[in-house]
């Protein structure tokens, strides 16, 4: 799985490393939890796998169930996000940089997802705060 990591302003999404889980799909593996400890952050953005056409399959309630359990191990909060087409952006990130295939190392293509992930989350929090409470009058 991919991780990316934001500096403490919420301005960068950075790819940061790829964790095996050759386990339990639906645990945490011990590599991510010791990284969160790491790297304290205040919130966890969980990639749900969402079909094009809206819905969901077992794989996106494998990830809801591992985003809980994440929350349950680490104690830092966990918010579910929207993953469909990361992977494209990635690819596509990747190859603007001129490589392509066997010249990308092995999950570099998921950490780069992870960054998208985190960058759509990012904005789409940021736009909310400029935006205000719902109804708000000055």
């Amino acid at each position: 799985m991919g991780i990316a990591l934001s500096d403490p302003t919420r301005t960068i999404a950075s790819p940061h490393v790829t964790i095996e889980n050759r386990g339990e799909p639906r645990q945490p593996p011990e590599p991510l939890i010791r990284l969160v400890a790491e790297t304290s952050p205040t919130t966890i953005v969980v990639g749900i796998p969402i079909r094009l056409d809206g819905s969901e399959g077992e794989m996106a309630a494998e990830a809801r169930e591992f985003g809980r359990r994440l929350a349950e191990a680490t104690g830092v909060p966990v918010v579910e996000w929207d993953e469909r087409l990361t992977s494209a952006r990635a690819r596509r990130s990747i190859a603007e940089t001129g490589r392509r295939g066997r010249r990308v190392r092995k999950g570099e293509e998921d950490m780069v997802a992870a960054a998208h992930l985190l960058r759509s989350y990012m904005d789409a929090t940021a736009r909310a705060e400029a935006a205000g409470p719902e109804g708000a009058s000055e």
